[in-house]
């Protein structure tokens, strides 16, 4: 293996063996999302469909993994079954250390296992056990199973699992990683299912040596970079509210979702506050391994049995996102019964915002007439949470036909059955910022359709010029950022702190001096290349849509202004098709 290139770790799941691979050159890679699109590049196969065998599985980490506070994510590249294309996800937990620790910057999935089956990656030993006993249970009982079966090194280890969602395929089925991360959106949980992979183990059993020329360099650099992580009030805000303290700011601009977006103010939205779940529900904080922060949330369920005598108390962990999609989307104003509903959805292993988002639909759609009982069986109603934890469960489990197509999407359900204009989706199920015409736009066309690719929500709020041509410009420019740090790869709230001199210091003391002169150009690089392998798997901007509901909301800003979200969504597809144009022979 050389010093400038990744080591991969290739698990053929038909075979049962695994191969170990040096791939690519850091300098221009950089790791986690310019790394996994790589590898796609190579092993994926553009014209078949999601489900092949042969479509890999890829989970990345970067060249600054392990060696600084906050860099602490992965990145998962494959095939979404949402829209079968080139997809990413990011998650956090144990995994950046464990895979560090085991000695592989990517695992790549391949094949499909004969049966299900669980997978353990370590630097000693990789292994494949049968799991079928677990095929069916749900992602609280396979953890504790897989915990059992994988024994040692549990500050070390990661477990990934899905739950019934994975298994019935769901478009938007999720992979728990470490019980309070994921990798949430686009379907990387069905991913998994299809390869009959219920769970994967990564255990960090190795040593790390001090990277760089100068290790006490290095250390001098790590205390500065902590300290800034620490002693900031730009990274104090994750740890006290958390995101959660977004929710009374947003209603108050009217840029809440609420009720399937028929509002985006409610004077009841304080009952899901931040402030509301610190006061009468959190009992502690948690971090991802590597960040000192301790951004995660975990609030107290106690949930009673059937016999009324006895109770039992379950931690879930909460955000913004979640309080969002199963608290105002669906008018649960109550922090305890939106509490109760992020269990239900943690159970089942589906992305909370689009399962969230589409029994939104799903209720107006019953609402107007538009489906009947007989297709959702419980009397769905904005607020009652009691039957959207049973809908949760069919949609998990695929109960129905009804619940089948709604796994697939709100838009996919609206498309069968009607309701077209307010199926909240852009891209795929929104996500909880109702700011204006620029988010609506960004989401709708962006690279993962997701609130996270840009700032695109913040630039509402700041921008008032209603300037196309500065939108676009801001959309590329800032997706390039963000490309570095998930690259490299910084938990996105590090943003303020890991600005490019501080990454350059960083780079150079891990032994990167060539990549620290061309972050830019590595950048640049690697965003085209996501894009390419978007463009490849059959994306075409121009025929994402913006349902009629987005143009109904008026935020504090004033109404929306159709013509000026249709130049932005024209100019900016012009965008991208630029990014993701091939490369010339002889010029890549």
């Amino acid at each position: 293996m050389s010093e400038h290139t990744f080591r991969v770790c290739i698990v053929h799941l038909d075979e049962g063996k695994a191969e170990i691979v040096s791939f690519g050159d850091r300098n221009r890679l950089i790791g986690g999302s310019g790394l996994a699109a790589a590898l796609f590049e190579k092993y994926g196969l553009p014209l078949e469909p999601w489900s092949h065998p042969d479509q890999p599985l890829i989970f990345a980490i970067g060249c600054l993994t392990g060696y600084f506070p906050l860099m602490s994510k992965v990145v998962a590249g494959f095939k979404s079954p949402y829209h079968d294309q080139y997809a990413e996800s990011h998650a956090g937990g144990r995994l950046a250390l464990s895979m560090r620790f085991a000695g592989f910057e990517a695992i790549v999935l391949r094949g499909r296992a004969r049966v299900p089956v669980a997978v353990h990656v370590g630097s000693r030993a990789i292994e494949i056990k049968d799991a079928n006993y677990l095929w069916g249970a749900n992602v609280f009982t396979t953890g504790r199973v897989i915990r059992r079966a994988f024994s040692g090194s549990s500050g070390h280890r990661s477990i990934l699992r899905i739950g019934p969602a994975g298994e019935t395929l769901s478009a938007y089925a999720c992979i728990n990683v470490d019980t309070f991360r994921h990798f949430g959106r686009l379907g990387s949980g069905s991913v998994m299912g299809v390869k009959n992979v219920k769970a994967l183990v990564v255990s960090g059993d190795s040593d790390m040596e001090l990277p760089g020329p100068d290790p006490k360099a290095y250390a001098k650099l790590f205390q500065k970079v902590h300290q800034d992580m620490t002693a900031t009030e730009m990274m104090s805000k994750y740890h006290n509210l958390g995101t959660p303290g977004n929710v009374i700011p947003l209603n108050e601009l009217s840029s809440l979702p609420i009720r399937n977006l028929q509002q985006t103010r409610d004077p009841d939205a304080v009952g899901i506050s931040g402030e509301k779940f610190a006061e009468d529900l959190l009992i502690r904080n948690a971090a991802c391994a590597g960040c000192p922060v301790g951004c995660i949330h975990v609030g107290m369920l106690r949930e009673q049995f059937q016999d009324e005598h006895r109770f039992q108390i379950r931690q879930v962990s909460y955000d913004h996102e979640l309080i969002f999609a199963v608290g105002a989307m669906l008018g649960v104003m109550n922090a305890s019964h939106a509490l109760a509903l992020m269990d239900e959805v943690e159970k089942q292993g589906v992305d909370v915002m689009s399962a969230g988002v589409a029994l939104a639909w799903a209720t107006e759609a019953l609402q107007k007439g538009v489906i009947s009982l007989e297709e959702t069986e419980y009397p769905l109603a904005f607020g009652d949470h009691k039957n959207y934890l049973e809908a949760l469960w069919c949609l998990g489990h695929g109960k129905n036909e009804f619940y089948r197509t709604l796994a697939q999407g709100a838009m996919v359900a609206a498309k069968k059955y009607g309701g077209e204009d307010f199926a909240c989706v852009l891209g795929q199920e929104m996500a909880g910022y109702a700011s204006g015409e620029t988010f609506f736009a960004n989401q709708s066309m962006s690279f993962r359709h997701s609130h996270l690719d840009t700032g695109s929500y913040g630039y509402d709020q700041k921008k008032h010029d209603k300037d196309a041509a500065k939108a676009v410009a801001f959309f590329v420019e800032d997706e390039r950022e963000r490309v570095l740090l998930t690259s490299l790869v910084s938990c996105l709230f590090a943003r303020g702190v890991y600005k490019k001199g501080l990454l350059a210091e960083c780079l150079v003391s891990v032994g990167l001096p060539d990549l620290a002169a061309s972050m830019d150009k590595a950048a640049d690089e690697m965003q085209r290349l996501r894009w390419r392998m978007r463009m490849a798997t059959g994306y075409e901007p121009e025929k994402t849509t913006v349902p009629k509901r987005f143009m109904e909301v008026e935020t504090w800003a004033g109404k929306m202004d159709q013509a000026y979200l249709d130049d932005v969504r024209s100019r900016y597809a012009v965008a991208i098709r630029d990014l993701g144009r091939p490369v010339e022979p002889g010029k890549g």
